[in-house]
């Protein structure tokens, strides 16, 4: 690659290629509740990119309240792929939260599947768990959160296409 080459004209790296259909950018929209707060929607936007040579994806994603386009939430981090199916996604959120989860995925089915190792500078959040699926041109996912009052529970789905 040469200082004209596009990033995204470089080879994904190997541990990368089974997961390259969530490369670039997502759209659409979600629905999130939870006992202790009031059912909401919500637009999203998700950004995956590949990094040069690397075998990581760098996400990005964000939130606004369909009424208005007030931002909501938002987050960022890394997923890091392994050739053997399993993946670890690292996390930072607009609200200080930290997640480590790791799961696995499937490159047929074209599912992921992750649960939190940490969850960091919490006071509330115990367990958080992510499951990802590509079906018929969209990416959904649905987020389930235990607190110090709730086990798992769901919080968040979501779905969207690439734009």
């Amino acid at each position: 690659m040469n200082a004209h080459t596009p990033p995204e004209a470089a080879a994904v790296h190997p541990a990368i290629a089974p997961l390259s259909y969530l490369l670039g950018t997502w759209r659409g929209q979600g629905e999130g509740g939870y006992p202790t707060i009031a059912s909401f929607s919500y637009g999203e936007e998700l950004h995956f990119s590949a990094i040069s040579g690397k075998p990581v994806i760098s996400y990005t994603q964000k939130t606004w309240k369909l009424s208005s386009g007030e931002p909501m939430h938002a987050e960022s981090g890394y997923w890091r792929p392994k050739l053997d199916g399993s993946i670890e996604l690292v996390i930072s959120q607009s609200t200080g939260l930290v997640e480590v989860q790791k799961g696995s995925y499937n490159a047929q089915e074209k599912t992921v599947k992750l649960h939190s190792q940490l969850v960091g500078n919490a006071s509330k959040v115990k367990e958080i768990s992510r499951v990802f699926e590509f079906a018929n041109g969209e990416l959904s996912y649905v987020v389930q959160m235990a607190t110090h009052l709730n086990n798992l529970t769901p919080h968040l789905k979501a779905v969207l296409k690439k734009l």
